[in-house]
């Protein structure tokens, strides 16, 4: 471990996703026995692939997070909450959905509460919802934590990956504002254990990345001294 960071151990921190395009059953697999070895947060997988993981982490620690909305948040409310619940009917207990950004953009602040508010009500799970703050002023990144936070969600994610990625500005900027009454998940463009470090000391409080294995494999070999 580099002497500048304290030791903590990025594991427990990561969401260990897999949404690519192309990702396959088999590669499901792959990252479910990674989770579970490695004892990450949790796989975040596309929503036809919930219940293959929630079948392949029955009674293990990994939770099943999909995405909802994703990755633009556009789609409608209804279909949204229609997303959420048969993800959760196949076994998924965490719920990233994309917030949306047109209707926070034009001050429709009543319909955006209103669609994460039903989501984390008739879900009963945790809910993340992704701001995407690459594409949004500070003050909208404050005005969506407000938003978010008063209609239930469990944590504020920073990006989907597919804009622009985390950084530390944005993480101490959401901490602020949210005081550790709820969580942070940084991701998107995590590329390094030096950087996973920063936004966890930052204030993240998860960390979403296709990339764990690399994470842990460059914090082993800081260990060695290589």
């Amino acid at each position: 471990m580099a002497a500048d960071y304290p030791d903590i151990d990025i594991a427990p921190y990561i969401d260990h996703a897999l949404l690519t395009p192309t990702a396959t059953p088999e590669q499901v697999v792959q990252w479910c026995e990674q989770a579970y070895r490695f004892n990450f947060a949790a796989v975040c997988i596309y929503p036809t692939y919930v219940k293959q993981a929630a079948e392949l982490l029955q009674g293990k620690k990994p939770k099943v997070c999909t995405v909802i909305g994703f990755p633009t948040g556009a789609t409608t409310s209804a279909v949204k909450l229609y997303e959420a619940q048969e993800a959760v009917e196949n076994g998924a207990t965490e719920l990233d959905v994309v917030l949306n950004l047109g209707w926070l953009k034009v001050g429709k602040t009543e319909e955006v509460h209103r669609e994460i508010a039903e989501i984390c009500e008739e879900t009963g799970q945790t809910v993340k919802v992704i701001l995407e703050t690459s594409l949004l002023t500070d003050a909208e990144k404050r005005l969506a934590t407000e938003i978010c936070m008063d209609a239930g969600a469990a944590f504020l994610k920073t990006n989907t990956g597919w804009n622009g990625g985390a950084t530390v500005a944005d993480v101490r900027l959401l901490k602020e504002v949210v005081r550790e009454r709820i969580g942070i998940k940084a991701s998107g463009g995590i590329r390094t254990h030096e950087q996973a470090l920063d936004l966890i000391l930052a204030g993240a409080t998860r960390l979403g990345t296709s990339r764990g294995i690399d994470l842990i494999r460059q914090r082993d070999n800081l260990e060695k001294g290589e």
